[in-house]
């Protein structure tokens, strides 16, 4: 039965088949109970969803252990840090197991099994869906401005060969696959879209992330209003270069979707009279000063959008467009360059939750043909490029050679000699860049993964885990975030909530159990200074107040502080 195996009858029942539902949670006093401070994120898990519509859509067959307990696990492995189902493996059972209220958690083994279970039939999928759908109906605000960007797993095993990525904080191209994240400007998750075979943001967009929005963005105009009103839109997409094309966000206009991105094209630089100070509210309340200034612009499909510049102290202007004909310049702009909520978002996710852990290690075919760049068009264009770069080089050098001081009679011949020698060089460069740039030109540059080399072939990743982890961490984020702004009310120095939650989380409790009262008491050990805990007091308070009872039992939590 395992270490600290204590419930031997529901255990034995469970084996047989016999075992109703699964087992029941019942608390027994403990003290000092490791990461037991993890049971104050419970009021917001389940403010967030993590309970709420999963038995409608996540399915386990009668057993030990129910679902109610194994998201509840997996939520609090994630908010303690333990990045990975293996890391449980290093973790007393029993203790877990009081987190609970079973008699130990299960092991690594059985739990992945479960993971397997609750992952088939496009279940995660459902229950993410449905989750998403919550979160913009709560906060309609945050879902009239979305973020889109993609973001780059690099896979290092040797199972398989997918295609290489350019990976921007490596610098390298590397195997990896590609998720697309949905994002509100506070940096707040809504939904991930997994690529095994990235076909670029431009298609997923179309293809996968605007399908969704239209469906779940609430409060959209309806078609009488965007009769009467042309330039209304239905929601706004916020997108980075890459997410930049003409001919995207003229379809978009089209649908009444409107979309901001940087100008890949800005031509020359306006004149610095023509920017005016404007003061801009960030997301997170900063006021900031801004130089702005705003021209209609007219791109390469004859589509005109507003294009909107910020004049920086060193004179540096950023260029971006959007097709939001409604909207004040300040909002625009502060839209447009918040958009490092969702890349702190990225960095936080890979530091503390293990965002590119792979969760699963198996591959599969891929199930139809899917278009992908051809291997050797990547060839022959980084050698364009790179060709390129050695003739600037060469260019620069010649350049450069000028006889502006008189120089001795003997160094003449050598001097003409080198410089005609250079000019060979970059005729001979100029001819292969041409050579190359022909042969590319004859390369198709997207192909089919069936019409790949046999050398290249490749099964992509299973993917039906993932889903349902990504699912477990963004709820876990924004359980996070939700304490962490309860906290920054408190704390003298508010950019250290989320420091001191990755603290709380970690320490431990004393669990004390009064089924006559009906309560569940979580005694937290002290903080390491006073002030901290005094920031945790007002936190038991607010905690307290919302009267939450532990999943499966009528146990009303109760929150304390103290030895």
């Amino acid at each position: 039965m395992g270490m600290g195996a204590s419930n031997v009858a529901d255990r034995v029942a469970a084996s047989l088949g016999t075992l109703e539902g699964c087992a029941t949670p019942e608390f027994q006093p403990a003290a000092d109970v490791p990461n037991g401070g993890v049971l104050f994120a419970l009021p917001a898990l389940l403010a967030v969803g993590l309970l709420e519509k999963s038995e409608d859509h996540l399915e386990l067959p009668k057993g030990y252990y129910g679902l109610e307990s194994l998201l509840l696990l997996l939520a609090f492995m994630a908010l303690a840090r333990l990045k990975s189902i293996e890391s449980l493996r290093y973790c007393a059972p029993g203790e877990w197991g009081k987190l609970l209220g079973l008699d130990r958690a299960p092991e690594v083994r059985t739990l992945r099994e479960k993971i397997q279970l609750l992952s088939q039939h496009d279940q995660p999928e459902q229950w993410s869906a449905e989750l998403c759908n919550q979160w913009m109906k709560a906060a309609p605000e945050q879902a009239g401005t979305l973020y889109i960007d993609g973001h780059v797993r690099v896979y290092n095993g040797h199972q398989t060969k997918l295609p290489r990525h350019y990976v921007s904080r490596q610098k390298l191209c590397l195997r990896a696959t590609s998720d697309y994240w949905v994002n509100a400007m506070d940096g707040q998750p809504f939904f991930v879209v997994n690529q095994v075979v990235d076909p670029g943001m431009i298609k997923v967009l179309e293809q996968e992330i605007v399908p969704r929005l239209e469906q779940d963005v609430p409060n959209q105009p309806d078609e009488q209003q965007l009769e009467s009103d042309p330039l209304l839109h239905r929601f706004t997409m916020v997108f980075d270069r890459e997410g930049y094309s003409p001919p995207l966000m003229a379809r978009m206009k089209e649908k009444r979707i409107a979309c901001s991105t940087y100008h890949k094209f800005p031509g020359d630089g306006w004149t610095e009279d023509e920017f005016e100070p404007c003061t801009a509210t960030m997301p997170n309340g900063q006021q900031l000063e801004m130089q702005l200034a705003e021209r209609g612009s007219c791109l390469s499909n004859g589509l005109w959008v507003r294009e909107i510049r910020k004049l920086t102290k060193q004179g540096h202007q950023t260029s971006i467009i959007s097709t939001d004909y409604r909207s004040l310049q300040a909002p625009l702009a502060v839209a447009m360059f918040s958009r490092w909520s969702q890349e702190n978002f990225f960095k936080y996710m890979r530091e503390h939750y293990d965002l590119d852990r792979m969760v699963e290690y198996s591959t599969e075919e891929i199930p139809a043909p899917l278009p992908i760049v051809n291997p050797d068009h990547r060839k022959l264009d980084g050698q364009v490029r790179s060709c390129t770069g050695k003739l600037s080089r060469r260019l620069a050098q010649f350049g450069a050679m000028n006889m502006e001081e008189a120089i001795e009679p003997k160094a003449v011949e050598a001097f003409i000699q080198r410089k005609a020698e250079l000019k060979e060089e970059i005729e001979q460069m100029k001819n292969e860049i041409e050579t190359l740039k022909t042969e590319r030109k004859k390369t198709p540059r997207h192909i089919t993964t069936d019409e790949l080399p046999e050398q290249d072939q490749f099964r992509q990743l299973s993917t039906s885990s993932k889903q349902l982890m990504d699912t477990i961490k963004m709820i876990a984020y924004r359980a996070e975030t939700a304490m962490a702004n309860l906290l920054r009310e408190t704390i003298t120095r508010p950019d250290e909530a989320r420091t001191l939650l990755r603290s709380l989380y970690q320490t431990e409790a004393d669990l004390l159990p009064d089924y006559e009262a009906g309560t569940l008491t979580v005694r937290l050990h002290h903080m390491a200074s006073r002030c901290n805990d005094v920031a945790i007091q007002k936190m038991c308070d607010e905690l307290n107040e919302m009267e939450m009872l532990f999943p499966g039992t009528d146990l009303r939590l109760v929150m304390k502080l103290g030895s």
